[in-house]
Order: structure tokens, then sequence, then C-alpha cells
């Protein structure tokens, strides 16, 4: 049986560089949800033209337009690289660029050409889901974000933060620590099967 095998992480975008080649709707989607996702992101967006509702979402972030091919000296100091152009050709050697500076890098709808996918995502305070189909269904993961966007109640940051209190007061080292959290959680949740 095939898995999915890719090693979910958090990352705090607003402490890297990342550069976006692309000004088209595919580059003015990617920047959209990065900006609703980390909204303090530090991006280049490098293209010979933006679409306007690119200009006027960069206005609202720290986004940085470049109105120019892409060359390599675009990838000084980056991070990650989101290419989106339609030039395959061109979008095959820009990822191999990034591969020989150690640069992580995902080319839209290439997968064979990925470091990372950029999953579904739901966000609700302090609490956020990412959803990853291994790059096989966008769609799929659209679907399950919508699906926990509407069962992940808009309250369970106020969940997050008392027991975040709570774990403020407890003493013993974090295995001990986890071991009660855990105790109290199941409690709750017996407790709610009771009243239902």
């Amino acid at each position: 049986m095939e898995r999915n095998n890719l090693y979910p992480i958090f990352l705090k975008v607003k402490q890297l560089n990342i550069l976006i080649v692309g000004g088209g709707f595919v580059a003015e989607e990617k920047l959209t949800f990065l900006l609703k996702s980390s909204p303090d992101a530090q991006v280049t967006m490098v293209a010979p033209m933006f679409r306007e509702g690119t200009i006027a979402l960069a206005k609202k972030g720290d986004v940085t337009l470049v109105k120019s091919k892409y060359k390599k000296r675009f990838l000084k100091n980056r991070h990650i690289v989101v290419v989106t152009t339609d030039k395959p050709k061109v979008n095959k050697q820009i990822y191999k660029h990034c591969r020989r500076r150690s640069i992580l890098v995902n080319v839209a709808d290439n997968p064979p050409l990925c470091d990372f996918y950029m999953g579904g995502i739901v966000t609700k305070g302090n609490v956020k889901v990412a959803i990853s189909t291994n790059g096989k269904s966008p769609t799929t993961a659209k679907r399950l974000r919508q699906f926990f966007e509407e069962v992940i109640p808009e309250n369970v940051d106020d969940l997050v933060k008392n027991l975040n209190e709570y774990r403020k007061t407890l003493k013993g080292d974090f295995e001990e620590k986890v071991e009660t959290l855990n105790e109290v959680t199941k409690k709750l949740i017996e407790k709610r099967k009771q009243n239902d």
C-alpha cells in the first residue's frame, strides 16, 4: 500500500526569505495562501508582469515586486523558492539552480520538481491543521480543509490557552506534565460523553 512519507513542519516564515517566480494566477494564489497563513512572511516576487490582484495583495504584506525575467542572482540569500511560470523549461532550470544551492523549491503542478508541497491549512487561533495528499489531489486537500473548518469549533483556542495556563502550574518533567494533561483531557471527553 502506498503511503505519504512527507515530514510535516510548521515554518516561521517571518525569519525566512521567500521568492515566488511568476506573476500570473498561480503565483497570486500561492501568495494569497502564504499571506493568509503567515501574514508576516517576507516575500519577493519576480515576473515581467503582475496581476492587479497581486499588486493589491503585495501592498498588504511585506512583499516586494520585481518586474524582471528570472535571473540566477534572484536566488541569493533565499531559503524557499516557489516557481509558477508557464514555461516548463524555465521551471526546470530554476529547480536545478535551487538544488545546487540547497534552497527548498516547489515548482507548481510538477511534483517531481518539488522539495515540499503547500497543503490545505485550517487555522483557528493557535491551532493550525495542515493537510497533505502527497501532491496527488489538491482538490481532496481543499475538501478536507473545508470539512475541518466546519468541525473544529471557533472556541478551540480557548481550550489551548486554558490548558497552557494549567500546564504552567504543573510540577515535574515534560513526560509527567504530558501524562497529567492527557488525564485531564480524557476526563473532559468522558464527562462530555456522559452529558450527551
